[in-house]
C-alpha cells in the first residue's frame, strides 16, 4: 500500500534486498503499542546499536575523508533520495519507511570512540561526521551523542568535519566555536532547494531554506569554516536552483562549495521513482530521461568517478555551471585543518586490553 504520510519521505516499505521474511504492513495503521508521533502519524522506534566500534574507514577516490563516525542507523530527516538507505537492508529492515522509522543509535560511541583513538597505532586525519546518516537529525536533541563525540573531540584536539541539514547543530554552537579556535573543525551545509514545498516533498524534517542559509551564517559568525553542498543534483526537478543556491550560501558567509549528481543505488532507485510518480507526475519521465542521458542510459551509475557526476553533455554542462558559479562568488576556499595537536587519551592497559581482545 502507498500512502504519503505527514513528516516522512518514503510512500512504501518493502523489503530490502537481503530481505529473510515477507511481511506486508498498512502504512496508514495506528498501533496502541507505540508512542504517538508529534510530526506524523507513524511514530519513531529507537533501538540501541550494539555495534562495538565507531570508526568506519573509506577507501573510495570519490570521497574527500578517510575515516568517518556514524552515531546514528536510519535517519528521521526522510530525504527520499539518500543513498544511506541501502544500509537498512542488512539489518533485514526495508529501507523505505523503516529507514525512517526504526533508528538505531551508539549510546557508548564516545568511550568507543576514545579507546579506538588510545590505539597505539592510530594515525590522525579529520573525522568525518555525516557521511551516512545525518548526526543532527531529530533524536538528537535527546540522545545528545553527537554533542558527545564533539566534546571528546575538543578535549583531546582532533579535527573533525560535519555535514548536515539540520538546524540542531547550532545548539553546539559553543563547540564548534572553541573548535574552529585551534583549526579542528570545518562544516558543510547541505542545502538541496530554495522552494519550500519541494523540500517539504523531498526531506520532510530537515530545516527549511531560509533556516539553512541561517544555520550557514550563524556558523560563519561565530568563525566556524562553512561550506555548502548543493547535493543532490537532480535535473529537471532542482537543477535550475544551482547558480542561485550558490549566490546565496556565498551571501550568508560560505566559503566553500560542493556538488553531487543524484545517485539511486539498490532499492533507493524505485524509492525515488515511486516518489516522482507521486508528488510530481508531470515530470516524473521527463526527470527519468535526462537521468538516463547522463548515467549511460541507466537511472544509476555505481563505477567510481562517475557516480557522482555523470557522463555526457548534460553532466559536462552541470559541472561547468558549478565551477563558473563557485569561481564567480568565491566559494573556493575550502579549510585546511590542524592535525598536529591530537592528545592521544589515556586509559587503563585493562581497558585498552579488553578493547584489543574483542576486535581482534
Amino acid at each position: 500500500m502507498n500512502i504519503k504520510t505527514r513528516g516522512r519521505g518514503a510512500l512504501s516499505n518493502h523489503e530490502g534486498r537481503f530481505a529473510r521474511v515477507t511481511r506486508e504492513r498498512d502504512l496508514g495503521e495506528n498501533d496502541d503499542d507505540r508512542l504517538d508521533d508529534e510530526e506524523g502519524n507513524e511514530p519513531t522506534q529507537l533501538h540501541i546499536d550494539t555495534s562495538r566500534t565507531v570508526i568506519a574507514r573509506n577507501s573510495s577516490p570519490d570521497l574527500p575523508f578517510s575515516q568517518s563516525v556514524n552515531p546514528y542507523r536510519g535517519c528521521e530527516h526522510g530525504c527520499i533520495y539518500c543513498y544511506a538507505r541501502t544500509t537498512h537492508a542488512y539489518l533485514d529492515l526495508s529501507p523505505g519507511r523503516d529507514f525512517e522509522t526504526q533508528i538505531f543509535y551508539k549510546p557508548n560511541a564516545r568511550k568507543l570512540l576514545q579507546a579506538e583513538l588510545a590505539r597505539p597505532g592510530y594515525t590522525v586525519s579529520p573525522l568525518a561526521l555525516g557521511t551516512n546518516t545525518d548526526p543532527y537529525q531529530p533524536v538528537e536533541r535527546t540522545l545528545a551523542i553527537t554533542r558527545g563525540l564533539l566534546e571528546l573531540l575538543l578535549e583531546l584536539q582532533h579535527p573533525v568535519t560535519i555535514v548536515t541539514k539540520g538546524a540542531l547543530i547550532l545548539r553546539d554552537l559553543d563547540l564548534l566555536t572553541a573548535l574552529a579556535a585551534k583549526g579542528l573543525v570545518a562544516v558543510t551545509v547541505s542545502l538541496t532547494t530554495l522552494d519550500a514545498e519541494l523540500k517539504r516533498n523531498m526531506e520532510p524534517r530537515t530545516a527549511g531554506p531560509k533556516r539553512r542559509l541561517q544555520m550557514i551564517e550563524a556558523l560563519a559568525q561565530h568563525g566556524v569554516p562553512t561550506g555548502v553542498l548543493t547535493a543532490p543534483i537532480i535535473p529537471g526537478l532542482n537543477d535550475h536552483e544551482l547558480e542561485r543556491m550558490l549566490e546565496l550560501a556565498a551571501a550568508h558567509g560560505a566559503q566553500s562549495a560542493g556538488y553531487v549528481l543524484l545517485r539511486l543505488p539498490h532499492e533507493v532507485e524505485g524509492l525515488f521513482v515511486e516518489w516522482l510518480d507521486a508528488h510530481y507526475p508531470d515530470r516524473s519521465r521527463h526527470v527519468q530521461s535526462l537521468l538516463r542521458q547522463m548515467r549511460g542510459g541507466k537511472l544509476n551509475e555505481g563505477r567510481f568517478h562517475a557516480r557522482q557526476r555523470g557522463m555526457g553533455p548534460f553532466a559536462a554542462l552541470l559541472e561547468a555551471r558549478f565551477e563558473r558559479a563557485r569561481d564567480r562568488h568565491g566559494l573556493n576556499r575550502p579549510a585546511v585543518l590542524n592535525t598536529g595537536s591530537f592528545r592521544r587519551p589515556q586509559v587503563s592497559g585493562s581497558q585498552l586490553d579488553l578493547w584489543q581482545a574483542e576486535h581482534s
